[in-house]
């Protein structure tokens, strides 16, 4: 199992923390990690871009001339593509850019990725992140002591720490979420990674894989296996069949 440090907010070492083999011990898998950065960042696109077709420019819609006879090109409508101030052809439309990834998949590349921070070593567990009041400059102060005053540092904690959340509002270089606001593109843009103690246990209740060989029996197994036995019954014996009419000749 690995095993890091846990450190109070003074960057003192308070004692050593197991993380779950499951959760922080899988291999690495750039694939999967690819596909999922993909996901977030296709659903987080607007798709709100747009160009007017001739259809939604301004222009009226009689014809300029006559068919034929005045030697100029042919033409319909002033607010064809061909004309300056005309519609656009093929241009971009509102669209909705987001898919669904497989949950299993969103978990797995989860746990790739925290990981590899544990084995970069730059996953560190704090006791807890407490301050007193809403103080960036106190903030500020916390992250140079425990030496992340440069990095760009991802905190997961509870969400009702306000005092932390309201403090970290301004620097641009940290961001707070909870263990279900963590996501891989986060993960993946911060150099350093801080957990509390109560965040890293629950990631590993949130992506921990269930053993299926440790599976409990099902309910019918288990009924199944406490009933007692029932008292044979004596089978019925069969009625012999009556002999088939023979044919009139």
């Amino acid at each position: 199992m690995p095993t890091v440090k846990v450190r109070n907010l003074k960057n003192e070492e308070i004692g050593d923390l197991e993380l779950s083999e499951a959760v922080f011990g899988a291999p690495l898998n750039e694939s999967l990690i690819h596909a999922a950065v993909r996901n977030v960042m296709a659903n987080s696109r607007q798709g709100t871009s747009a160009t007017k077709t001739r259809g939604d420019v301004s222009g009226a819609g009689r014809k300029l001339w006559k068919q034929k006879g005045t030697g100029r090109a042919r033409i319909a409508s002033l607010r064809s593509p061909l004309w300056k101030g005309g519609g656009n052809v093929h241009g971009p439309q509102p669209r909705d850019w987001s898919y669904n990834l497989p949950k299993k998949m969103r978990r797995g590349a989860l746990r790739s990725a925290l990981s590899e921070r544990v084995r970069e070593g730059n996953v560190l567990v704090v006791d807890s992140w407490t301050l007193d009041q809403p103080k960036t400059k106190a903030f500020l102060g916390s992250l140079g002591t425990l030496g992340l005053g440069e990095s760009k540092t991802l905190i997961v904690d509870s969400l009702e720490n306000e005092n932390l959340i309201r403090s970290s509002r301004n620097v641009q270089r940290a961001k707070v979420v909870n263990s279900f606001g963590l996501n891989i593109y986060d993960l993946l843009y911060h150099d350093k990674l801080v957990l509390s103690r109560a965040a890293a246990s629950e990631l590993e209740k949130l992506l921990g894989s269930r053993d299926q060989s440790e599976a409990p029996e099902t309910a019918t197994e288990t009924a199944a296996a406490e009933a007692p036995a029932a008292e044979a019954v004596p089978a019925k014996p069969k009625r012999a069949r009556k002999p088939k009419a023979e044919a009139a000749e």
